[in-house]
């Protein structure tokens, strides 16, 4: 398949129109509706229904197939590019709200002071969009934190020849409003809190769906869907008593009306990984270098 004609079929099938994906691409209407011809003769298949415009189910099927494939793609292009390009003297750097922590921080400030004329860019972004921009070099480098069992890899996605390197393992806890009947406990096994009220906050808190993985149990339903990177907008909904979340103690410790309440079953631990091209160097890999070094 011809990598153009896939970007065109994704283009259309988003937007939902022709005419309009082909303002997106610069291209003009015909030549989509050329692309997408070519695309369906080449596959023996139709893959848009013309009116209104929508993916046949052989285009839902392409689909999925679609963005890992053109994502690959776009990461070989920045890989190459990473290898070929003279170094520079900026560094754009992704973090998910749960890994700007006072070891990053500090990290940077100490190579900002070696490195005066260094132009830093950080960006706090959701977990998912981090992997996916450092593979495409949107991102010299990427924060990226989730749960995991003690010493275990977080599982992120397939997105390209990355290195993830371990930083920090901190304990969970479950932020619960003082006035919850559980805010007294010492520990809570996580299934106990299956029938809880939760607050759902993927680029936040821990994913309900790996909670729902973690204790084996189809509970943990969301009162309230937060979307956002805020933890201390996440922290005062919860103190409100919207929803419970489950983040590293030391996110919630301190914080007023809140009370953090460890996860003593399964032995699950906060971990922050630094995410890298396996191309990466210069300033990006110094920095890599520093963040894991602090972590000993």
């Amino acid at each position: 398949m011809d990598p153009h004609l896939l970007r065109t079929f994704v283009a259309v099938a988003r937007c939902g129109s022709f005419s309009q994906a082909a303002r997106e691409l610069g291209y003009t209407q015909s030549a989509v509706s050329q692309h997408i011809a070519a695309l369906e003769s080449d596959l023996g298949a139709v893959l848009l229904l013309r009116r209104p415009v929508s993916p046949t189910g052989v285009g839902v099927r392409l689909l999925e197939h679609a963005g890992p494939l053109l994502l690959r793609l776009d990461a070989a292009r920045a890989d190459i590019a990473r290898l070929t390009a003279a170094p520079a003297a900026r560094i754009v750097i992704g973090v998910s709200p749960l890994a700007m922590t006072s070891q990053f921080t500090g990290t940077l400030a100490d190579m900002r002071q070696t490195q005066p004329l260094l132009e830093v860019t950080v960006r706090v972004l959701g977990r998912e969009a981090i992997t996916r921009e450092v593979a495409t070099a949107a991102l010299d480098l990427g924060l990226v934190d989730g749960m995991a069992a003690p010493n275990d890899p977080l599982h992120l996605p397939d997105v390209g020849p990355l290195t993830a390197m371990a930083i920090t393992e901190q304990p969970l806890a479950v932020a619960l409003p003082a006035q919850h009947p559980l805010a007294g406990r010492a520990s809570l096994c996580l299934v106990d809190l299956a029938d809880a009220r939760w607050i759902d906050a993927p680029d936040t808190a821990i994913p309900l769906a790996q909670l729902r993985t973690a204790s084996g149990t189809d509970g943990y339903r969301a009162s309230l869907r937060y979307e956002g990177t805020d933890v201390r907008g996440l922290l005062a909904l919860t103190a409100a008593g919207h929803g419970l979340a489950l983040l590293p103690q030391p996110t919630i410790d301190g914080i007023p009306a809140i009370h953090a309440v460890l996860i003593s079953a399964p032995r699950l631990v906060h971990r922050t990984e630094v995410l890298h091209s396996n191309a990466v160097d210069g300033l990006p890999a110094l920095l890599a270098a520093a963040l894991r070094a602090a972590s000993e």
